[in-house]
């Protein structure tokens, strides 16, 4: 079931006894979560959509090399990175939620430029911050990796995204920091077992992360109606 109800969107909380209460909520603290699980259907649902999938890799690979080669263009890219990132989550979401998507279904994540583009660098600056002293950037890299799509499918505002992460994640840190190292390995060595290099190991990996995301947040919103219009309110320029 859908968990469809509104949240805070300051802090990101949907409302008291919600439908479609996410596992995060009904699982003790200390308990395990299923990494291979979320692994194995990441695989399933990459298989379900392969050639979007790599297609939309290729894509975005090739207008990586083609902005980096022409002076300045590489910043363009850096900024549409966090929108196109989200593109394999929304079409892994859909196929998680049984609906079939399009390859158009993988440029959604523009729709939420603004708040995106806010969490990522933010997050990216705690990241770099933090690994001048290690173990704070490491931190705050496990943390905040469900905050883009707690933006796209709860319609959080960057901070509140970022806050919800966190918090999270730390029920379950040391297991979610064993997952983002199975994620590192997939991409380091999985080109050799797929034979289509990072093509196929990338995509597999966010696909990977939308099963954990279901599993740990549960769905706010129904992917088979497409996404509205609205987005979140402006969001406020400060530290998270």
């Amino acid at each position: 079931m859908l968990n469809t109800g509104s949240v805070c969107p300051n802090c990101g909380q949907p409302p008291p006894n919600p439908p479609g209460v996410s596992a995060a909520a009904a699982r003790p603290a200390a308990a395990s979560l299923p990494l291979e699980k979320y692994l194995k259907t990441g695989w399933d649902l990459f298989k379900r959509f392969p050639g979007g999938f790599i297609g939309f890799s290729l894509f975005y690979f090739l207008m990586q090399a083609a902005c980096n080669s022409v002076p300045l263009l590489g910043w363009v890219a850096g900024l549409a990175l966090p929108a196109l990132l989200m593109g394999n989550f929304i079409v892994s979401a859909k196929l998680l939620q049984g609906v079939k998507p399009h390859f158009g279904d993988f440029f959604l994540g523009f729709r939420f430029f603004l708040p995106l583009l806010l969490a990522f660098w933010s997050a990216a600056a705690l990241i770099v911050i933090g690994m001048l002293l290690i173990v704070p950037g490491v931190y705050f890299l496990v943390s905040y990796v469900f905050a883009a799509p707690l933006v796209v499918d709860r319609r959080l505002t960057y901070r509140a995204a970022l806050r919800l992460s966190r918090r999270t994640v730390k029920q379950f840190w040391s297991n979610v920091f064993i997952f983002c190292l199975l994620l590192l390995l997939v991409n380091l060595f999985g080109p050799y077992a797929y034979g289509l290099g990072l093509l196929a190991s990338l995509p597999v990996s966010c696909c990977a992360v939308t099963a954990a995301y279901a599993d740990l947040f549960g769905w706010q919103s129904d992917y088979s109606e497409g996404f509205p219009d609205n987005l979140p309110a402006e969001p406020e320029i400060s530290a998270p």
